[in-house]
Order: C-alpha cells, then sequence, then structure tokens
C-alpha cells in the first residue's frame, strides 16, 4: 500500500504587513499540511515577521523552511533550508550542507536533471523537488517531464520527492498519481485569507489518489 501524497505549503511572503500571519492561519486551517517553505520576492523581509510566520505553524507541528534569500534558517528558528533550482543546484547544495545545523532539513530542486537529482540525492538531501523554473516558456511541454521525473523518481529512489509549481488542482491531482510524495501548494501573502484556504483545500482533496482495486 502506496504512502498517501501530502501537502507542502509554499508560501511567498510578498507583503510586509501583518496581513500575512491571516492568511498563513486561513491556509493552515483549511486542509492538513506537512511542511512549509517561505519565500521571499525582491525585497528583503522583516525578519521579526519572519519569525513569526516560522513560530506559528510550529507550534501546530508543522516543520517550516527557508530559502536562503528569506533568512539564515538557524537565526531564525527554521526547521531547514529549500534551495530552488539553479544550474549550479549540486554545488549550491553542498556549500549550503557543510554551514547548515545539524538535523535541519534540507531540500532542494532538480528542475529537470535526472543527473542533478540523483547526485542530490547521493549528497544527503532529505528530499528533492521537481519544479519549473519560472523563465520556461513551453509550460505544457515541462508539466509533462515533471509528471515523468515524478514518476521514475518514486519508482525507483526512496528519497521522498515534492513537486512544485503545481498550477491547478487538476495537475495536483495528476502528479499524486504519478507518485508525488508531496504537492507544492502556491499561495501570496497579499491572497485574501479566503481564497488562500479555497486553494489548500481544493488542492487537498485534489491530491486524494484511490488505491487501484485488487
Amino acid at each position: 500500500m502506496s504512502t498517501p501524497t501530502s501537502l507542502y505549503l509554499d508560501f511567498l511572503l510578498d507583503d510586509r504587513s501583518a496581513a500575512a500571519m491571516k492568511v498563513l492561519a486561513a491556509a493552515i486551517d483549511a486542509a492538513p499540511i506537512a511542511s512549509i517553505l517561505l519565500r521571499t520576492s525582491d525585497s528583503e523581509p522583516d525578519a521579526k515577521l519572519v519569525r513569526d510566520l516560522i513560530a506559528f505553524p510550529q507550534k501546530k507541528g508543522i516543520a517550516v523552511l527557508l530559502t536562503p534569500s528569506t533568512g539564515n534558517a538557524a537565526k531564525l528558528d527554521a526547521d531547514g533550508i529549500h534551495l530552488p533550482w539553479t544550474t549550479d543546484i549540486v554545488a549550491q547544495f553542498k556549500t549550503i550542507q557543510q554551514t547548515a545545523r545539524s538535523g535541519a532539513i534540507l531540500g532542494a530542486d532538480a528542475g529537470r536533471s535526472r543527473h542533478d537529482a540523483m547526485e542530490l540525492g547521493e549528497a544527503g538531501a532529505d528530499y528533492i523537488a521537481f519544479g519549473i523554473p519560472p523563465h520556461v516558456e513551453d509550460r505544457e511541454k515541462a508539466a509533462e517531464r515533471q509528471a515523468d521525473l515524478i514518476q521514475w523518481w518514486s519508482e525507483v529512489f526512496e528519497v521522498p520527492c515534492v513537486a512544485f509549481d503545481v498550477p491547478e488542482p487538476g495537475a495536483a491531482h495528476h502528479l499524486a498519481a504519478m507518485g508525488a510524495d508531496f504537492v507544492a501548494v502556491s499561495i501570496r501573502s497579499t491572497d485574501t485569507p479566503a481564497d488562500a484556504a479555497a486553494r489548500v483545500r481544493e488542492f487537498s482533496e485534489a491530491i486524494r489518489v484511490p488505491e487501484p482495486a485488487k
């Protein structure tokens, strides 16, 4: 019996106001969430706000990761670090690995590279993410490749995989069926709490994949 797919909340902090907390709280209350990634837009976030956004879900037993640009995970008491895709993702991961505190969760986005994914797994990544970088123009073709990568990874490797950059619930359902351990649902701090909650609920329902009949 396969393990059910879980939700991974990809939270973009593009607003420094306290409204961000209301949006995050609404998302967390909407459906079970396994982990949260806090990432930022180009502007540097307020450290106190980030710390508060980390502490709130942690009190509910939810692990919170940061991208390096969001802040120092150790100093902000986050649970780990997520590295977005870059052309030198393996080298970046190994550098972060040397400085991360003991026990920190370390995940990385391998993009569309099977080779990078395998190297990251061998280097000790706690999960491998397969996303679709913003610069990719043919999103439909990239989505097909993403599903193929997730199916391949889930059938061959034990390290969990996460599907990032999932546009809508239908795609979430398909990626869960392909074997994704986690599917990321993206919300922004500028969303309304109601819209954030609705999107999380839709994704939560979509990733429920029934067991095949015996």
